[in-house]
């Protein structure tokens, strides 16, 4: 008799530097096998043997898929080894892209241990950003959106505010502006010449669902009935793409997207538009 497959399996995801590669790699791959979950260790900083021991004894006590980011050589070798003599299937997440470099590059690596997150300008303009978008969120500063790379504009619920939050992370100074029933549209946002502003919308179901279930969440007494009425909110959503077909401002539809695929999206329009600008 075959026992029945388990539903879950332990991942371990050892690091040298913070891991948030590693973890972000990892969590991308298992989210296509739906039917399992995985039970994440997660081992940052590990730069030394007596560290690598207790990695090691979580592994061994508690056995699974094994990935790393690891620089050290010895380190790597005495990972593989216990893993190998455990029968663990175990993989260097930045080893086969490192290889590829080198061959491409022929020259070696620096072997500098959390080298992305050294203090560069990248680093400085990515934390301008999210102040920026952090102050310029749910059309708050009006008067200062002139400075913004992109102003997302959309009724509520359509996902802004950690559309703008992850656009500041790349770098992106991100407004947003809320267009809410008898609400005047900011003069400033119509005047906007400098930045990229897209509307954002989903359709009236999905806006529905989703404030219903916000005002759930908030265990709110009495909900405003137009606020979850699928004529109202349909009227809203009318009123925003033409208020973008207006000022031909590009739209997206974020019914089915994921605030990653969304971000993206800005992201491509965002490079056209500059694109077009130097030529």
């Amino acid at each position: 008799m075959t026992s029945k497959p388990s539903s879950f399996f332990h991942l371990h995801l050892i690091s040298d530097s913070t891991g948030e590669t590693l973890v972000t790699v990892a969590r991308a791959a298992r989210a296509q096998y739906t039917n399992v979950s995985a039970v994440e260790h997660v081992y940052p900083a590990v730069r030394n043997n007596k560290q690598l021991d207790q990695v090691l004894a979580g592994i061994e006590e508690e056995p699974g898929v094994v990935l790393y980011t690891l620089l050290d050589d010895v380190l790597i070798r005495r990972l593989e080894d216990k893993c190998q003599d455990l029968g663990l299937p175990c993989l260097s997440i930045l080893g086969p892209v490192l290889q590829l470099f080198q061959s491409h590059l022929a020259t070696e690596s620096t072997q500098r241990i959390g080298a992305q997150h050294v203090l560069d300008s990248e680093y400085f303009k990515r934390m301008d950003a999210l102040h920026y978008t952090m102050m310029h969120d749910d059309g708050q500063l009006t008067d200062d959106l002139e400075r913004a790379d992109v102003v997302l504009v959309g009724v509520s619920r359509t996902s802004k505010t950690p559309t703008s939050i992850y656009l500041a992370n790349r770098g992106v100074k991100t407004a947003n502006v809320p267009l809410v029933p008898g609400v005047p549209v900011p003069a400033q946002l119509e005047a906007l010449q400098r930045p990229l502003v897209i509307g954002l919308y989903a359709t009236p179901e999905r806006i529905v669902q989703i404030r219903q279930n916000r005002i759930l969440g908030l265990n709110a007494g009495k909900e405003d009935g137009q606020y979850v009425n699928r004529d109202a909110v349909a009227e809203e959503v009318i009123f925003s793409r033409r208020l973008c077909a207006k000022h031909n401002w590009p739209i997206i539809d974020v019914t089915r997207r994921s605030i990653e695929e969304t971000a993206a999206a800005v992201i491509a329009l965002l490079r056209d538009r500059r694109r077009q600008t130097i030529s």
